[in-house]
């Protein structure tokens, strides 16, 4: 398959972040559809040259080639996963990028089925975490002093498990300042002194809860 056939382009492998794809996510304002969602987060060399030209094509056919007739505060689909670091699964010095679709995106495996074609699986099997490639199309969006190129998403191939990640969640160690207690938190009951396990109330289990 070509990585380019009328607009839609195949994206290079990525880890999946900010999954969406069993459900939609539910639009945040009053009047706009829930969309389907996925977060992309490509590492350290991966070729977007393809995504990258697609999104200037889109962004000249609408504005124009020349910068200085650009909107002010152009949105480029392109970011760097630095500015969302605290989040698990992001580095620095990457590049990141989001695709959405109010249909229902296909997914498949990475098996063949009887006619050499991936065989399709459920929604479901893509997760925060999880490596995948997806097809997209670039549109441009101006509405109001909201104005920019973004991806809309097609289908997605699940191509391998990966370690999920924290569901939206910051890291934990980003939330918290570290404290002195003046004990060792991990230290075992026949490391504490006898007064101190001795009549001592058992601990209460955990809770479950552009360019």
């Amino acid at each position: 398959m070509s990585d380019e056939k009328q607009g839609v382009l195949r994206t290079p492998e990525f880890r999946a972040a900010f999954a969406w794809i069993a459900r939609p996510q539910k639009a945040l304002e009053d009047g706009k559809k829930d969309k389907y969602a996925i977060t992309m987060l490509f590492p350290k060399g991966a070729d977007l040259s393809a995504l990258k030209a697609a999104a200037a094509k889109v962004r000249d056919d609408k504005w124009g080639p020349d910068p200085k007739r650009w909107p002010k505060g152009l949105k480029s689909p392109f970011k760097d996963q630095g500015d969302k670091s605290d989040y698990e699964g992001f580095e620095a010095g990457c590049t990141f990028i989001t695709a959405t679709s109010i249909q229902k995106p296909g997914v498949v495996g990475p098996k063949p089925g009887p006619d050499g074609k991936p065989l399709p699986i459920e929604n479901e099997a893509v997760y925060s975490g999880c490596y995948c490639r997806a097809t997209v199309n670039a549109f441009w969006y101006d509405k109001g002093v909201n104005k920019g190129v973004s991806f809309g998403l097609n289908n997605l191939q699940f191509l391998r498990e990966g370690d999920p990640l924290g569901g939206g969640r910051a890291k934990a160690e980003n939330d918290f300042d570290a404290v002195d207690t003046g004990e060792d938190p991990f230290a075992k009951d026949d490391d504490l002194p006898a007064s101190d396990s001795v009549g001592a109330k058992p601990a209460a289990a955990a809770r479950s809860e552009w360019d």
